[in-house]
């Protein structure tokens, strides 16, 4: 196995994430393999289970900070949210508002709600979003890492964009519908899903970095994600203060509002990045990270 291999983000699963990004020996999973807690629906199903229903969650040490961590694993069922996995990570959350950890990180891997559960996938989904805004709320900084590939989609899409940041690397993606399920819905020629460029050139790291829903964008390295997962490890103090917090709602809606306005006609990031100013927009998916990085510091939105 090769050096780049093992230090991988992208490759690497959600323990080897974890072992990655942490203080060595500092991990303590809560409701591990041997507890057996998973889904009671699978089975009636004639579908496989796991003993820890495809999410590790438990607190460890992020440079002797110490953090809440839930990884999913994208190899078990895609990452799907279900009754267990959702109640894990709602746990987890709510340990946070009550323990006030420096932070909380989610290593996300998810195609969204499990579809064999989807009810008590997409109840489990409005209680996760509930469970961030609340340690959030507690002043609890939570951390959504996505850089894996399954991306984060469906619900936990949203729940990424409840989150304090977003950390992602070009080979992350972000959205609420994917790419297979809008072409299913409004067909191939609304959106060509087996057209990768096209797939990460709107859902990718890059197009999410430039247009602020993504805050930062690293290379894929899990040493790059623990680096800026630690960057972002600041008091969630804005969201302590109820004004505070309201302003920067409102301002995010005046913010989305014009960009749906000024983007509405256009059908790829390459148009979006040429109305940003961006000269040669096309040329941005070939640089590395650090060169894109400067490529567009001058015109990534604030």
């Amino acid at each position: 196995m090769s050096i780049a291999h093992r230090h991988s983000y992208y490759e690497a699963d959600a323990r080897e994430r974890i072992a990655g990004l942490l203080d060595a020996g500092s991990f303590k999973e809560l409701l591990g393999p041997a507890r057996r807690a998973m889904s009671p629906h699978l089975a009636q199903l004639d579908q496989p289970a796991a003993f820890n229903d495809g999410i590790v969650v438990g607190e460890g040490l992020l440079r002797g900070k110490r953090v809440l961590v839930a990884a999913q694993q994208g190899h078990f069922m895609g990452g799907g949210v279900g009754e267990v996995h959702g109640a894990k990570l709602t746990g987890l959350l709510r340990r946070a508002a009550e323990q006030r950890p420096d932070g909380v990180l989610l290593l996300l891997d998810t195609g969204g709600v499990r579809l064999h559960e989807a009810n008590a996938g997409l109840i489990a989904i409005s209680e996760i979003m509930r469970a961030t805004l609340a340690a959030r709320a507690a002043g609890v900084p939570v951390i959504a890492l996505i850089g894996s590939g399954n991306g984060a989609f469906g619900g936990m899409g949203i729940v990424a964009r409840c989150c304090t940041t977003v950390i992602m690397s070009e080979e992350g993606r972000l959205s609420l519908s994917g790419p297979e399920v809008i072409e299913t819905v409004r067909g191939v020629e609304e959106f060509d899903a087996r057209d990768r460029a096209l797939v990460w050139r709107v859902t990718g790291g890059k197009h999410r970095y430039l247009i602020d829903q993504a805050q930062v964008l690293v290379t894929d390295a899990i040493s790059a994600f623990a680096q800026a997962a630690f960057d972002a490890l600041v008091p969630d103090t804005d969201s302590t203060d109820t004004d505070a917090a309201l302003a920067a709602l409102q301002a995010r809606h005046a913010a989305l509002q014009a960009r749906v306005q000024a983007w509405g006609g256009c059908r790829d990031g390459l148009d979006i990045w040429a109305l940003q100013g961006i000269a040669d927009p096309q040329q941005l998916p070939l640089l590395e990270t650090d060169a894109f990085l400067a490529a567009t510091a001058a015109r990534r939105l604030p």
